[in-house]
């Protein structure tokens, strides 16, 4: 026992101290970032808190859902949609599919894991746009789980804040909050590889990319030089792979009985997203893998 414990443990080191390098790093890297990435979130701040201000009365609940129907989204462009569609099933067929069949093997603990290090980084786009939707108390409790989870938890590992209390909530992003600031959802289109979106979700996430996003500075814009873009990459693969695992048979199931799966995968998108925009679901009680959920861009 003793050999075959010893056998595992060397092999399993490097992985070990990657994980506690990387942790390190992230530690120090809380307690040391850099003004010119502050200066960044609070210009995406300020311009959309500015929208968000001057079209208040976009807020309310039932209004959003009204402007947000997914009946009367238009496909402006559903002949370049289709074919985007088609090539990213192809991809998904050779690469997403397969490595997600693997994924789903691996033992319950690494997968709750990964999703919970994947979901601790959304925050860093979550909270601000909480801010940007006024809702600073969510703001708080979102930061609250960040720190403790990034640090107690081991780089949000181990989801140590829901038994503190402090539940996980339903993610925001640039796009939602364009939506609270009476932004209309303009037309539907599918992105190769990232799939299915609106031109105002595009443009929000395109916003990550432009000091919206804390992990995309400290990674691929190297702001504090703790990580390179290499981090950045991996966790968005990973996240995708996550996601796909966690569809599985929800997807399988959904293109098996659709007479047209591109208008099904259409459908149940925008539903997801106008119920996200309109906040209609908050706690996430359970990480069901039969559910869908949608893939952060």
């Amino acid at each position: 026992m003793s050999k075959f414990i010893e056998k595992n443990l060397v092999k399993f080191m490097p992985i070990f101290k990657l994980i506690l390098h990387k942790y390190l790093i992230y530690i120090n890297f809380l307690y040391n970032i850099r003004t010119t990435m502050i200066k960044k979130i609070s210009i995406i701040l300020i311009t959309t808190l500015t929208l968000t201000l001057n079209a208040s009365a976009s807020s309310d609940g039932e209004l959003l859902l009204k402007k947000n129907n997914p009946a009367e989204i238009k496909d402006c462009f559903e002949k370049l949609n289709r074919a985007t569609f088609a090539f990213n099933q192809v991809l998904d067929g050779v690469v997403f599919k397969p490595v997600a069949s693997v994924y789903k093997k691996f033992p319950s603990p690494v997968k709750s894991g990964v999703s919970n290090s994947l979901d601790n980084l959304s925050n860093l786009i979550t909270i601000p746009n909480n801010i940007l939707q006024g809702d600073l108390k969510l703001a708080g409790v979102n930061t609250g789980r960040f720190v403790i989870n990034t640090t107690i938890g081991i780089l949000g590992l181990i989801d140590v804040a829901q038994y503190l209390g402090m539940p996980e909530y339903e993610k925001e992003d640039y796009g939602q909050s364009l939506a609270v600031a009476g932004v209309g959802p303009g037309c539907y289109i599918v992105l190769p590889i990232l799939g299915p979106s609106t031109a105002r979700d595009t443009l929000g996430s395109s916003l990550n990319f432009f000091g919206g996003d804390a992990w995309y500075n400290v990674t691929v814009r190297n702001d504090t030089h703790y990580f390179s873009d290499i981090d950045y990459y991996t966790s968005k693969i990973t996240k995708g792979v996550d996601f796909r695992a966690k569809n599985y048979d929800s997807i399988e199931n959904l293109e098996k009985n659709s007479l047209d799966f591109y208008a099904s995968v259409k459908s149940l998108y925008l539903q997801d997203r106008q119920q996200k925009i309109a906040n209609t679901r908050k706690i996430i009680s359970t990480q069901d893998d039969s559910g869908w959920e949608e893939i952060e861009k």
